[in-house]
């Protein structure tokens, strides 16, 4: 018996793939956990089409990821942190402060789990921050970080 996968079977294969089981493994466990379908030519055609769709959103989010990188990559932005004697700091800029002030002066959303720091900034300067919009795209924000 073929049947689709629903979701990621251990031993037996993942999402989306048709595989071949058992008839009474197919019947009794897989189909009656919902965890897949029979391997039909109805559902078979509605597998492609879902992956056609699938295809076409991923590419539609790598083109708007590549778009939003170009915008972002020539950009400075500026952080104020108050700073005491001798030019220390109080405090430090994290990657959720990035991500506020991208939004506001530049009027770009971007998660503040997509900003790699390492550490957060804790010196006065302009900084190199690498934010990843995408798996395949990854921008360089200069962040200049400026003292009260």
């Amino acid at each position: 018996m073929e049947v689709i996968l629903l979701e990621d079977v251990k031993n037996v294969g993942k999402k989306g793939e048709v595989v071949k089981v058992n008839d009474g493994y197919g019947r009794n466990v897989l189909i009656k956990k919902k965890q897949a379908l029979e391997a039909t030519g109805k559902n078979l055609n509605d597998l492609k089409l879902k992956k056609a769709n699938d295809e076409r959103i991923a590419a539609e989010n790598l083109a708007a990821a590549k778009e939003l990188g170009k915008k972002i990559e020539g950009s400075e932005i500026t952080i104020p942190i108050k700073v005491g004697e001798g030019g220390k700091t109080f405090g430090s800029v994290s990657s959720k402060e990035i991500a506020e002030e991208v939004k506001k002066q530049l009027g770009f959303d971007v998660d503040k789990k997509k900003v790699q720091l390492k550490d957060a900034i804790k010196a006065v300067g302009t900084h190199e921050v690498k934010i990843k919009l995408h798996p395949q795209v990854t921008t360089t924000l200069k962040v200049n970080v400026a003292g009260q």
